[in-house]
């Protein structure tokens, strides 16, 4: 049953009203997208299967102050526009809830509820304060009932943290702790890497109490307002004239050599012209470069998917939810790689993917394969690209992505460019100009491995990095720098990097043009010093040793997972291994 605003002496518009956080619970109990922007209270059901940035992206902020997550990704125009979705507001601090696709448990607002509104509808009109500073802080995350009837408060299995409320919508304000384990020796050997990680990012980083949190989310937002003084997040079109030159050297060369006989050189070129051209399709994907969506989304499907031959509705539909819960090894597509790669001991419990919608099965393939991923990291990457045919064909031929709004013409003009792609490199180049099946071969296995540093480059900023879950009181800026690096370069060398070089920048602010990260990022220091926040710096050679050395440990600790279930299995003791 959805709630009722509280009674007033004059008349309030509904979307102004002022709901708890109990009654909030209950419309998501209800099955309604509500997440809270600004203090307002948005109800997103109509607009979830036409947003463009994905349906998931939005599931992973119900229930939360998605203010700092809204404001990054979306432009003013797309935030003014949100205010039709606006059925209520909150007063003061919110307390987030646990999404329901991350396993969040929401109670039905009943009829003791209402009784309890009736209540405190009689005790406000006597009233002439503030009722309280915040919104009424209960959690919606609880086990079955204990033997007293109460529901108990359920710890995140994920994030070994307690979070304690009582049952009443009068409960006093949540607390995060650290749940410390009774008995470590009673810990599975996974528990306690994953108890161990998480200690060790709660003594590195800033402390979760609403005040540092909330600190450090009013001096993001300053800086925000800084870097929009500074004219940061204007464009400068000549940087991108400068792009398009390279571009068309490139290509031209490709022809050039091609029409020579030089197929392999030929493809070498082919390589690094869709090496270059996937930074500018990033940006557009962010609208990093008009700001305007219809303009940034031609320029990208047009790079994209006419002279690259892949989908930027898939990538934005994945990226998107990269940008929201960054490095969880549950809910980032980014990082979920399995059979190939794990960079979490946790993918050795067949986590479940909230994105793909399946189970991530370790099995004995999988096994194998961590075994050695080390090794296999820069092998595999060169072949990445065939991977992303594939993904990107998925998506467009299944329509995964929005059928309706403003976003319904993107799957067809999509299709459009990936016809056009398959005849100039397909037919125009592979079957009509290259004349033997070898050469054909090379040419292929050239252009596309040649890529592969681009996808070291993506892995790099992220794989090295944490994974641990601190809950869902952490403040996104805080997630966002401590599961993501950026990688140390001289000015000279930013257009081999394009940009990715300044990804936890980018994180914080997506939309800015990557020509000015590099201005930002003494911005982004000098806040890091602020707050206390660790900024992850690395040259480009020791970030792939931290990335490759991470493969390696969690390698290791599979042999040594696998070794303890042998013991286990051969003397027939079965513990909590």
């Amino acid at each position: 049953m959805a709630p009722k605003p509280h009674s007033s002496s004059t008349p309030i518009a509904p979307k102004d009203r002022c709901l708890t956080r109990r009654q909030v619970e209950g419309l998501i109990a209800d099955g309604n997208t509500i997440i809270i922007v600004d203090g307002k209270i948005l109800k997103l059901d109509a607009w979830l299967p036409h947003h463009p940035g994905g349906e998931k992206t939005l599931m992973h902020v119900v229930g939360r102050d998605a203010t700092d997550e809204v404001n990054a990704l979306h432009s003013s125009e797309a935030r003014q526009r949100m205010a039709a979705f606006q059925v209520g507001r909150i007063e003061g601090r919110w307390q987030n809830f646990l999404p329901p696709v991350q396993g969040g448990i929401f109670r039905p607002y009943g009829y003791q509820d209402q009784q309890l509104d009736q209540f405190e509808d009689l005790v406000e009109s006597d009233q002439d304060t503030a009722s309280e500073s915040t919104s009424a802080p209960d959690s919606p995350i609880f086990d079955l009932l204990d033997g007293s009837g109460i529901p108990r408060s359920r710890v995140q299995k994920s994030g070994w943290l307690r979070q304690s409320s009582s049952v009443s919508s009068m409960s006093s304000a949540e607390s995060l702790e650290p749940l410390e384990p009774k008995d470590t020796s009673r810990l599975s050997l996974m528990d306690a890497r994953t108890q161990k990680e998480i200690d060790l990012d709660l003594d590195k980083y800033p402390a979760l109490d609403p005040a540092t949190q909330d600190d450090i989310g009013r001096r993001y937002r300053q800086l925000n307002q800084v870097i929009h003084a500074q004219g940061l997040y204007q464009c400068k079109y000549t940087d991108y004239l400068i792009e398009s030159c390279r571009y068309a050297l490139l290509f031209a060369l490709c022809l050039l050599f091609l029409r020579l006989g030089w197929y392999a050189t030929s493809g070498l070129f082919l390589g690094l012209f869709w090496h270059q051209l996937v930074f500018t399709a990033h940006d557009a994907g962010h609208m990093g470069i008009t700001h305007d969506f219809v303009y940034d989304t031609v320029i990208g499907i047009i790079i994209a998917d006419f002279l690259g031959g892949l989908s930027l509705g898939w990538w934005k539909s994945s990226h998107n939810v990269h940008h929201i819960v960054t490095n969880s090894p549950e809910h980032d597509p980014d990082i979920e790689h399995l059979p190939l790669f794990a960079i979490s001991h946790r993918f050795f419990e067949s986590l479940r993917s909230t994105f793909y919608d399946r189970v991530m099965v370790y099995d004995c393939v999988a096994r194998f394969a961590i075994g050695y991923q080390h090794l296999l990291y820069y092998p595999v990457l060169t072949l990445g690209r065939f991977n992303l045919y594939v993904r990107s064909w998925d998506y467009l031929l299944r329509g995964l992505g929005p059928r309706k709004g403003p976003a319904w013409w993107h799957r067809w003009f999509e299709i459009a460019g990936h016809t056009f792609f398959w005849l100039w490199f397909g037919y125009g180049i592979l079957y009509q100009t290259i004349p033997d099946a070898r050469s054909r071969f090379i040419f292929v296995m050239v252009s596309h491995m040649v890529t592969g540093p681009l996808h070291v480059q993506i892995t790099l900023s992220h794989f090295a990095m944490s994974t641990a879950d601190l809950g869902i009181h952490e403040s996104f800026p805080q997630k966002m720098l401590r599961t993501t690096m950026d990688v140390d370069c001289p000015e000279w060398l930013d257009f081999i990097h394009g940009g990715l070089q300044f990804q936890a920048i980018h994180h914080l602010y997506p939309r800015i043009p990557r020509h000015n990260l590099r201005k930002t990022q003494k911005l982004v220091q000098s806040f890091c010093n602020d707050v206390g926040i660790p900024y992850a710096l690395y040259g480009f050679v020791e970030g792939n040793k931290h990335v490759v050395g991470r493969l390696a440990d969690v390698a290791r600790q599979a042999a040594i997972l696998a070794q303890c279930h042998k013991t286990v299995a051969g003397s027939g003791k079965y513990g909590s291994h």
